[in-house]
């Protein structure tokens, strides 16, 4: 068994065992997630990811190490657009608290097929036709551009056409039934509105991956690398949201700053045969970017009328 072998198999038994760990155990019972319980499973998955960055350093080298930690970097930071939408859905739908963390879970377990689907579609893609590497940048220049310019309207799930089509091939109960996915009313099998807020999680982040699985191969094309970090990422996601869905609204330069990262990675990618950018540049310019978007909106918060 080569090496690589090794690693790959190593690193799904451990994430596994993780959301075993976590399903089974630390959220076998039906609760609220506090700001507190969220903070430290936030903080576990960092350390977790760290801890990782540092095995990549010593079994990896240098190189994949920094990769690998700009990647995360910039798919953890990508990543935050999905709770705004989260947000949104959440109150939408009146989802109770103590089953958000459900919808979470099942929907970072889809994400997470999903993402691996997308990452070795996007290595096929660009080891048979190494030219796709200017449609990614010239996509996610365009997306940073179009996030810039967007003008905050609302997102409005009731017009979401997968929900739309959903309940029309499907009948839909009006309550929750103690957080299940489906219930029987009447001798009718039904769906909750839980499973409706699932299927509406999960189709927001294919459309999120196809910003953020472009933007990692601005940094690396180690499909193990492009992996890790994005798996990582996600499942930090539904901690972050926990922690922050009560403030995030008040880091409204986020989005510009999101916009900045996406528009300097769809350049890298476009100027790549000119001129590759050190991944060490990469890594201070992102990590400047979001200091900035989070300081600016501290300091300059949004007038109440």
């Amino acid at each position: 068994m080569s090496h690589e072998l090794v690693l790959w198999i190593g690193f799904n038994i451990f994430i596994l065992l993780m959301l075993a760990l976590d399903l089974g155990v630390f959220q076998k019972k039906v609760h609220i997630i506090s700001v507190k319980e969220a903070l430290i499973w936030s903080t576990v998955w960092i350390l977790l990811a760290l801890l990782f960055n540092l095995f990549i350093y010593f079994d990896l080298g240098k190189q994949k190490a920094l990769e690998f930690f700009t990647g995360y970097l910039i798919e953890r930071s990508l990543s935050i657009d999905n709770i705004f939408v989260f947000v949104i859905l959440f109150s939408y739908f009146k989802v109770p608290q103590e089953y958000q963390h459900k919808v979470l879970f099942w929907g970072v377990l889809g994400a997470l097929i999903l993402r691996a689907t997308l990452i070795a579609l996007g290595v096929i893609l660009i080891a048979k036709f190494a030219w796709i590497i200017y449609v990614f940048g010239a996509f996610l220049v365009y997306t940073g551009f179009k996030m810039a310019m967007h003008n905050g309207e609302d997102i409005h799930p009731e017009k979401n056409i997968v929900i739309r089509f959903y309940r029309k091939l499907f009948p839909v109960s009006a309550e929750y039934d103690k957080g299940n996915f489906f219930t029987v009313k009447n001798g009718t099998r039904m769906a909750t509105p839980l499973f409706v807020v699932l299927i509406a999680t999960e189709f927001t982040d294919l459309v999120f991956a196809f910003d953020s699985i472009p933007a990692i191969f601005a940094v690396t094309d180690d499909p193990f690398i492009i992996y890790t970090s994005n798996i990582f990422a996600i499942l930090g996601l539904r901690a972050m949201y926990f922690a922050l869905a009560g403030v995030i609204d008040k880091f409204h330069y986020l989005k510009v700053g999101l916009s900045m990262i996406l528009i300097f990675i769809g350049f890298k990618m476009l100027i790549v045969d000119l001129y590759k950018i050190p991944i060490g540049y990469s890594l201070g310019v992102i990590a400047v970017i979001l200091a900035m978007s989070v300081i600016l909106s501290l300091i300059k918060p949004v007038k109440k009328n």
